[in-house]
């Protein structure tokens, strides 16, 4: 039988959980509006195969583990359950329920930019992302150039960005204990 699609929908979040668990695609909610995830490109998938490597070699032996992006981030007052291209969580994850599909802590997010989603991903599901009060670090990259623009959470609960910018850069996550070198980050990446 095939599911009514849920793209565009307002919905209350426990009855999009419900729908979306069963849904054969990922749909995103984000304040009662579900949209649904379409593919991504062959540079987007590099990249996130690029970082997911370079994090997990820093991450080994650490109280810090990552996930890619079929595990699912619940914001505070469920107005967001979105899929970040990768998700750091460092001590015990905690999860919304014993299906561990919703991860309720993370500590680094990271979203690879496309075209399609820059927007959202740089506005309301930044202004999201950032009540999560274990989250120390967000993370834009690009597909486009050798770009990432890293958000810190301060003592001061502030967020301060910094961006690198060219293959000659680094990203120093002090969070994790961990630094990315963009020309890692773009290996192989045809732009």
């Amino acid at each position: 039988m095939a599911l009514p699609s849920l793209d565009g929908e307002r919905l209350f979040a426990e009855e999009y959980l419900l729908r979306e668990r069963a849904s054969p695609v990922k749909l995103e909610y984000v304040q009662g509006r579900v949209t649904a995830l379409a593919g991504a490109s062959p540079a987007h998938n590099r990249i996130v195969f690029n970082l997911a490597g370079i994090l997990h070699a820093q991450l080994r032996g650490s109280l810090c583990q990552g996930f890619a992006s079929d595990l699912k981030v619940q914001t505070p007052g469920q107005e967001m359950f979105a899929y970040p291209d990768l998700s750091i969580v460092c001590g015990e994850p905690q999860f919304r329920d014993e299906q561990q599909d919703v991860l309720l802590n993370p500590s680094v997010i990271v979203e690879v930019l496309s075209e399609p989603t820059e927007a959202r991903d740089r506005g309301e599901k930044f202004l999201l992302y950032i009540q999560i009060p274990t989250l120390r670090d967000y993370l834009l990259v690009s597909q486009t150039e050798a770009r990432i623009e890293h958000y810190e959470r301060q003592p001061d609960n502030r967020w301060l960005l910094t961006i690198a910018s060219g293959e000659g850069a680094e990203v120093h996550l002090r969070s994790i204990g961990c630094t990315i070198r963009l020309a890692d980050v773009y290996e192989g990446v045809k732009r």
